[in-house]
């Protein structure tokens, strides 16, 4: 077992934006059923509505943008989401590999709502673009602290509303977990590789409160979630 006292810097195979394409859409559908079974997706759906209670809403439309979109699973769930709430919602979805954006946009065609930004987020071009508020789902562990504390500074910028964090809790239960549960039930080699690793390479509450601190963040909350998530909500108001 590795020593989760601290965060793993061993990158990821499905960081690799030369995957083979067949390769990669097994990852992605294999990905959303863990996603789907293990209640994960609801963690984000929570924070946007932390985020829309908190912020008493009164726009017509909220401009909603979900960094490293991959398949538009989550883009999905909250369209629906926003559908029966009755609120008028553009969700964009942004991602620097282009097979990720082909694929999604297949899957998210019959939602009218979901477009989508083939970019590299910290370019300059991306930075131009601005938002009500950003998601992001399982999305900060693939970086460094210090990448992820220049983001955030960067999106405290881009974001008129708030950021919401959804993303691992690192815990040997969990990676316990994921690591027999992609072994008797998933068929990916990248999931298989890189669900235990995402969670070595995840979070405890004091690694994202330093970050968050860092980042100049005064105003934000941090909650546990089942399936071992954070549900971080961070204020940019």
């Amino acid at each position: 077992m590795p020593d989760l006292s601290f965060r793993s810097t061993e990158k990821e195979l499905i960081d690799d934006l030369d995957l083979d394409n067949d390769a990669l859409r097994q990852n992605l559908e294999e990905l959303a059923i863990i996603n789907q079974y293990l209640g994960g997706n609801q963690v984000t759906i929570s924070g946007l509505a932390t985020v829309l209670k908190a912020s008493n809403p009164t726009k017509n439309t909220y401009k909603i943008a979900d960094l490293g979109c991959g398949g538009g699973d989550m883009l999905m769930v909250i369209a629906k989401w926003a559908r029966k709430k009755q609120l008028k919602t553009t969700l964009i979805g942004i991602d620097a590999n282009d097979f990720m954006i082909e694929f999604a946009q297949k899957r998210t065609a019959q939602f009218p709502e979901i477009t989508y930004l083939h970019q590299n987020i910290f370019a300059k071009a991306f930075q131009e673009h601005s938002f009500d508020i950003v998601m992001m789902t399982l999305f900060c562990h693939h970086f460094d602290d210090e990448s992820l504390v220049k983001l955030l500074q960067q999106l405290k910028q881009q974001s008129r509303i708030a950021i919401v964090i959804n993303d691992i809790h690192r815990h040997w239960f969990a990676y316990h977990s994921i690591a027999w549960i992609t072994k008797l039930f998933l068929k990916s080699y990248l999931v298989k590789n890189d669900a235990k690793l995402s969670v070595w390479r995840a979070f405890r509450k004091s690694d994202l409160e330093n970050i968050i601190q860092q980042a100049g963040f005064t105003r934000f909350s941090i909650k546990w979630k089942w399936a071992f998530r954070w549900e971080v909500v961070l204020f940019c108001e």
